[in-house]
């Protein structure tokens, strides 16, 4: 008998470790609420794993089996569960934050460590190429994304694991009366939001589980791909997969997303796309390909944090000098309500706040704002994100923070400053995207919209007197950023 780990892999399908684990057979499935995870986890993000969680057991109910639920220290709840069941080994797939890679060390010394001994066993499940597998030709890890993304795209791609059947499983009759002794481990049930500690989140969260997930994907694999790279930093025009969510909880594995995005680009190779509504300039193979450069991005920013794990809370690149970040709580503030007067990062922080996700490309604008215009740590953003974002993931988080900030691998160079109001005239020129989440600009003329921060006082007050003004002069921020950076970097 095995006993397979949960993790950030909530599915039956496309499994690496619960496939490894099913061919030895039969399975018990169990997850662990870990509170050592759930201290960095928000609302948004709870109620999503709780849902999704719920679709798991539901496919394991579907093959006459159930989901093991334990509660505390998974060094201390696994080796009970193994024990009482007598299982042969504990399988689960790797984690690759300091976090992870800490508590499977714990995980498997207490495995080790328990009478009799308990075997165990892990997998590489949630990237196509683990890190450490892509190096540069002097066999140290890439740093530069370009590179790496060749050498990625280039590799052979593994396709789907098998789902178990229900012979795999152990079914639940076998379970319930063996582990009820154990009050930190249930056999189908679900603590509530409230039992963990957390506030049922005021965001509203899409669909969870497999079977969305996929919807998701058939979706965008069926239009939205072939016109990815044409409009995907267009916010306005929703062409992004929406798999964020997905492939952070691991509702979807990774290696059935990628085959999906191979077989749109044998469609667009073989131009079966008629009746679709593409731009003009829209290239349908090429824009296949940036989504799976995305993807790429996701691994490579993994990578970067499996080998350098302290970036979670350092900064990636050193300067000559500490970056004399601002103190300026009132503004922080101002950035998380969405009150800075600038509307492209203020539409950005309310989508947040009301869906718990933002546009990848306002991403880019919100962070540049709070790093370059405000001048405040990216530590301070990055912590915000992790509490409010249902898609969080640490790895793809620090990495876009710490981009954004200059403080990164392959970063934006300090002296690029991103113009808030360029940046939303140029990708969302008719303000459809800030109309939905300012409902204060709804009535204004797009021109004067991306204008409002060099409106006079006057004419702001007569055009929209609900929405605040500019808590900041970019023009002049943009010189001291410029100049905060040169003297990190010892420049006279």
């Amino acid at each position: 008998m095995e006993l397979f780990w949960h993790r950030r892999d909530v599915r039956v399908s496309d499994n690496v470790g619960l496939a490894a684990a099913a061919d030895r057979g039969p399975v018990v499935p169990c997850f662990v609420f870990d509170e050592d995870v759930l201290e960095h986890a928000g609302p948004p993000r709870v109620r999503y794993l709780l849902n999704s969680l719920a679709a798991l057991r539901d496919a394991y109910r579907d093959r006459g089996s159930d989901l093991v639920i334990g509660r505390g220290d998974p060094a201390v709840v696994l080796p009970e569960i193994a024990n009482t069941l007598t299982v042969d080994r504990v399988v689960w797939n790797e984690g690759y934050s300091g976090l992870a890679a800490e508590r499977d060390r714990r995980v498997r010394a207490s495995l080790d460590d328990a009478e009799p001994t308990i075997g165990h066993e892990t997998h590489p499940d949630a990237v196509l190429h683990p890190p450490g597998t892509i190096r540069t030709n002097d066999g140290d890890p890439y740093s530069v994304f370009t590179y790496y993304w060749r050498k990625w795209h280039d590799r052979r791609m593994d396709p789907p694991e098998p789902s178990p059947k229900a012979v795999d499983l152990v079914a639940p009759t076998e379970l319930g009366s063996r582990l009820e002794p154990y009050e930190s481990v249930e056999v189908g049930s679900l603590p509530t939001i409230d039992d963990l500690g957390f506030e049922e989140p005021d965001a509203s969260l899409p669909s969870a589980g497999t079977e969305a997930a996929r919807s998701r994907l058939e979706a965008f694999t069926d239009r939205d791909v072939f016109r990815y790279e044409e409009l995907r930093d267009h916010p306005a025009e929703s062409a992004t997969s929406k798999l964020s969510q997905d492939l952070s909880f691991g509702t979807i594995g990774i290696r059935e997303t990628y085959a999906a995005t191979e077989t749109a680009m044998d469609r667009a190779r073989e131009g079966a796309l008629d009746g679709l509504d593409l731009p003009a300039a829209a290239d349908p193979e090429s824009s296949v390909t940036e989504f799976q450069r995305q993807l790429a991005w996701r691994e490579f920013y993994l990578q970067v944090l499996a080998f350098n794990p302290e970036t979670v809370s350092a900064n990636y690149k050193e300067y000559e000098n500490a970056i004399e970040w601002r103190d300026d709580p009132a503004a922080l503030e101002a950035w998380k309500r969405g009150e800075t007067g600038y509307p492209i990062v203020d539409a950005g922080m309310r989508q947040l706040r009301a869906e718990a996700y933002m546009h990848t490309r306002v991403r880019m604008i919100v962070a540049s704002f709070l790093t370059k215009d405000l001048l405040l740590d990216w530590r301070a953003g990055y912590a915000y994100f992790r509490e409010h974002l249902r898609d969080h993931d640490t790895a793809n988080d620090v990495g876009g923070w710490q981009w954004a900030a200059s403080t990164g691998t392959d970063a934006q160079p300090y002296f690029r400053i991103f113009n808030p109001m360029t940046q939303g005239e140029r990708y969302d020129p008719d303000a459809e995207y800030i109309a939905t989440y300012v409902p204060e600009l709804r009535e204004v003329d797009p021109d004067l919209v991306h204008e409002w921060p060099e409106l006079d006082d006057e004419r702001r007050r007569e055009v929209a007197p609900e929405y605040p003004a500019p808590i900041v002069d970019h023009a002049e921020r943009r010189e001291e950023a410029l100049a905060m950076f040169e003297a990190a970097r010892g420049e006279d």
